[in-house]
Parts: C-alpha cells; sequence; structure tokens
C-alpha cells in the first residue's frame, strides 16, 4: 500500500475530483442553456381570456371582465413579469414606442400586473404608456403558469439581456414575485381573437416589435349597426 503514500498520487485523485466537478458544471452550464429545459407553455384560448377578471388601480376598485379591452377595438397588452424589473421596463418602453402607430391604427395598448406592492405599478408607469391593470388570480400568465427560478442566471441569453438593458440605461428594484414569466398578447375585437401570443421564455426575452405592430394591423374594429347606416 506504499502508493497511499505517494504524493504524485494523492495529487493526481485531487486533479482527478477537481476535473470531474469542473466537467459537472461545464454539463449543467451546458443543459441550463438548452432550450429543451425551459418550462413549456400551452396556447391560451379567447375563452380563456375573456373570462379573466381585472381590477382597475383607482381607489375604489372595479372589477370587470379581460374581454372588455378588446371587444371594440382590439387591443396589445403585456403581462407583465415584474414592474420593479429593469428588463421588464426596458420591453414596456420599448412597446410604448409603438403608440402613436397603434393610435393611428385605433388600437389600445394595456398592461396587467400580478400583485401591486407600494409604489411599483406608480414607478413602473413612466416606462409604459398605456393603463395598467391587476391580474390578481395570474391568469394571464396562464393557462399553464410557467417559472424560471434560479437556472435562468446561468442562462447565456439572459445575461446578454441584463448588459442589453443595463446598456440602455434601464434600472429597477427586487421588489415583488418575479420568477412568473410574462408574455404579450395582440387580441383582435369580437371573436376575431388572437393574433399573437409571445411568451416570455427567459428573463428579458423581448417580444418582436415588428411582429407587433404585423399583428396590430390586422385587427378589424367592431362596427355597431348605427355606425354602418
Amino acid at each position: 500500500m506504499s502508493f497511499l503514500q505517494d504524493p504524485s498520487f494523492f495529487t493526481m485523485g485531487m486533479w482527478s475530483i477537481g476535473a470531474g466537478a469542473l466537467g459537472a458544471a461545464a454539463l449543467a452550464l451546458l443543459l441550463a442553456n438548452m432550450d429543451v429545459f425551459l418550462p413549456k407553455s400551452r396556447s391560451a384560448t379567447l375563452e380563456y381570456l375573456e373570462d379573466i377578471d381585472l381590477k382597475t388601480l383607482e381607489k375604489d376598485p372595479r372589477t370587470f371582465k379581460a374581454k372588455e379591452l378588446w371587444e371594440k377595438n382590439g387591443a396589445v397588452i403585456m403581462a407583465v413579469r415584474r414592474p420593479g424589473c429593469f428588463l421588464c421596463r426596458e420591453e414596456a418602453a420599448d412597446l410604448s414606442s409603438l403608440k402613436p402607430k397603434l393610435d393611428e391604427l385605433g388600437v389600445p395598448l394595456y398592461a396587467v400586473v400580478k400583485e401591486q406592492i407600494g409604489t411599483e405599478v406608480k414607478d413602473f408607469q413612466p416606462y409604459f404608456k398605456g393603463e395598467v391593470f391587476l391580474d390578481e388570480k395570474k391568469k394571464f400568465y396562464g393557462p399553464q403558469k410557467r417559472k424560471m427560478m434560479f437556472m435562468g442566471f446561468v442562462r447565456l441569453g439572459v445575461w446578454y439581456n441584463f448588459f442589453r438593458a443595463w446598456n440602455g440605461g434601464f434600472s429597477g428594484n427586487l421588489e415583488g414575485e418575479g420568477f412568473i414569466l410574462g408574455g404579450v398578447y395582440v387580441v383582435g375585437p369580437g371573436k376575431q381573437g388572437l393574433l399573437l401570443e409571445h411568451r416570455e421564455k427567459e428573463f428579458g426575452d423581448k417580444v418582436n416589435l415588428v411582429s407587433v405592430l404585423e399583428a396590430a394591423r390586422k385587427i378589424h374594429p367592431q362596427t355597431s349597426a348605427s355606425d354602418t347606416k
């Protein structure tokens, strides 16, 4: 058993353990960056979205069905992951850059949040140029809610998104729940249905603005019988 007293044997053993740990870490990093391991989403239906209860953020809140948002002119709706998140604020600002063109089309821009903490929504509104409503049951984040936990912090795409938003001058805080992933919807009036459904696949996965505008241009506003006379 003299080999146990050989320093070179001990060194080789430690090197092997270190190499194994490094290999395991590299494998974990590789797997975390493969989209196949991302939380799977299930597409929403118009019927599902129509029945969602939303609340206004006034002093005396009003509860109403979400279909009110789009039943006449359609709507672009952002399901905000977390109002204080600088990545969410970046996407809100990007969507708000479309507001003049959406106004020309007569299509409103809205956002829903899943909680109202302190001044978080108020602090979010300078980045977002539309009305914001509360979705207490988090229905707009479904029908199958998806969470990205700490795996998000080892994804290269997330770090790219961090640096992009930081370089853009956006900042934020850590207040509130931020693991349930959000998204963006473009919904047509009446029964025209969903024209675009973007589900955030990781932190900072922004919707394509060209796709949003293309979908908004497909909206056919509802006309009443009096309008056609």
